[in-house]
């Protein structure tokens, strides 16, 4: 995809930098070379002071590291809060001035607490003359002489300054022998453009509907290849120009169509869109929203939101990225939390909230995350979610009271034994929708828009309280016909099911059932509202306090 264009450095545009994640296990070894691998710029670090040497990689993966690293750009926290360190008697630290002076090529490390310089890391050898000095190795750390940095330039023949002429030959395709090798005409240009576009704007479709973009069968004889195909075909049809330069009318070869090319764009896509979630941020102070959760491969995935306010005021809430993490305790959430940030140039030294759930691993006292990035950070308020403390509260009242904790028991067995069966889910909608129309008859209930929907059994989730309402809910108004449902069950002699069905009768006619039930639906009604209006993004924490105050009324 980069035969025809190249993307050169913009200083003032936010560059995305890498963060170090576990899968890189050659990475922690550190005489062992990189093999010849696809090399992957989200295993390549953003600091300085974390990166591999140049030379453990492959020899032929080590331009394509380069060629990275400079269109990255330099690592250049300008947010950072520098630490300050005492040389000779004085307190001194790192000027952020000097990335405006030497922006090309000055890099920092926050781990580190160190200065580097990028086009030496990237050309300069070992056996060079001059050797690996302060910039590329340990770092520069001196900050009472910052003349050091100009002196690191030096003449046009100074180390620097080749390794500054490698890297724009390295940048300049123009140059490379690939690139005279296989120089195209205009049209073979404008055609690569035209069907490189076109796959992008079918996964910029795709990605904003959430669809998948595999089929099952993508063969050429097959009815349905995927959505990614089948709506470049669309795309196509509707497009001379299109047409006739994508699918079977382009290369074998080059089609970028394959599932490598769909992922390309879909990163390209991402690293745009954090691009420019960070250049709205800007220098401001903002909060994040932590979580973590098992997907469906059984790997943990931590999602981060930032929150922040907007140059018209607004308070902003945006989705910044999801990142697989080795293990959940604190001290690796927080490294990925701050290699994440790293990568977009956002400084801990800025963030002024911290929300995570109850978990001992993001809130406890000692070791928790919270503790962590308050140890760095005191301006980095925690604040639990008020609708998480409401759920967590309704859930001790219901473990510490045992009717309670039956009433919910015997929802969920109804739920089973009923609501597993479609055969026995059609008569219970029938026999309700038989009595709504005997109510109406005799005026018990009345008609209108919204009113009398056919209902459902819903099933209680322990994870979220609010679906505990709507079952409560539907219980009360079909419980008449769940009775019946559940005789007929009882009295039918093929039923596997019978003897749960005489169970949950002989519950749901008792009084502390319905008393239990009635009950907690009138409580749960007034927590379900409050949980609905703390959730909202525009909630403040003296509203939500008011609110909280209220429902205990």
């Amino acid at each position: 995809m980069e035969k025809f264009f190249v993307r050169t450095q913009n200083p003032k545009r936010p560059l995305p930098a890498i963060g170090e994640t576990g899968s890189t296990a050659a990475a922690n070894q550190p005489n062992a070379k990189l093999g010849r691998v696809e090399i992957d710029s989200d295993d390549m670090p953003s600091d300085p002071g974390l990166r591999r040497r140049i030379s453990e990689y492959d020899p032929d993966n080590q331009d394509r590291v380069r060629r990275t690293y400079l269109q990255k750009g330099p690592c250049q926290p300008v947010n950072h809060i520098f630490p300050q360190t005492i040389i000779n008697g004085r307190l001194r630290r790192f000027n952020p001035s000097w990335f405006a002076t030497y922006r090309p090529w000055l890099e920092y490390s926050i781990d580190k607490d160190a200065a580097y310089c990028l086009y030496c890391y990237l050309f300069k050898s070992p056996n060079e003359e001059g050797g690996e000095d302060a910039f590329t190795s340990e770092g520069f750390r001196n900050w009472k002489k910052g003349e050091k940095l100009g002196s690191h330039v030096g003449g046009p023949t100074s180390a620097h300054n080749k390794a500054h002429e490698k890297a724009d030959n390295l940048l300049n395709q123009k140059q490379s022998i690939q690139s005279s090798r296989s120089r195209q005409t205009d049209r073979t240009r404008l055609e690569y453009r035209t069907r490189l576009n076109a796959s992008v704007e079918v996964v910029r479709f795709l990605l904003r509907q959430g669809l998948a973009f595999r089929g099952h069968d993508e063969s050429l004889n097959s009815t349905n290849q995927g959505n990614f195909l089948e709506f470049l075909k669309v795309l196509s049809n509707n497009s001379d120009a299109i047409k006739g330069v994508v699918l079977k009318n382009a290369l074998e070869n080059h089609k970028l169509t394959s599932p490598d090319i769909q992922k390309d764009i879909v990163r390209a896509c991402a690293i745009e869109i954090s691009n420019s979630i960070a250049s709205e941020l800007g220098d401001a102070c903002f909060a994040i929203l932590v979580d973590e959760s098992r997907d469906m491969s059984y790997k943990e995935q931590m999602a981060i939101v930032l929150r922040y306010v907007d140059a018209r005021g607004r308070v902003v809430e945006r989705f910044f990225g999801v990142v697989h993490v080795a293990d959940t305790n604190a001290i690796t959430l927080k490294a990925t939390i701050e290699a994440m940030l790293a990568k977009h140039r956002l400084s801990l030294s800025r963030l002024r909230g911290q929300g995570y759930d109850g978990a001992t691993d993001m809130r406890g006292e000692f070791n928790g995350l919270k503790t962590l990035i308050l140890k760095e950070n005191k301006s980095a308020f925690y604040i639990h979610c008020f609708s998480h403390q409401l759920q967590l509260a309704l859930v001790a009242v219901a473990r510490n009271h045992k009717e309670i904790d039956s009433l919910f028991y015997t929802v969920s067995d109804i739920s089973n034994v009923v609501g597993a069966s479609a055969k026995r889910h059609d008569i219970l909608r029938e026999k309700h929708a038989v009595r709504i129309l005997e109510a109406l008859e005799t005026g018990e209930i009345q008609s209108g828009k919204g009113f009398n929907q056919e209902l459902v059994l819903k099933r209680p989730d322990d994870t979220r309280w609010s679906s505990h309402y709507n079952a409560l809910v539907n219980l009360v108004v079909m419980y008449a016909s769940l009775i019946e449902v559940t005789e007929t069950i009882e009295e039918s002699a093929y039923s596997e099911k019978r003897a749960e069905a005489t169970a949950i009768l002989i519950q749901m006619r008792c009084f502390e059932f319905v008393f239990c039930l009635h009950l907690m639906r009138a409580v749960l009604g007034l927590t379900f509202e409050l949980s609905q209006a703390l959730q909202k993004k525009e909630q403040d924490i003296v509203n939500a306090i008011e609110l909280v105050r209220i429902a205990k009324l």
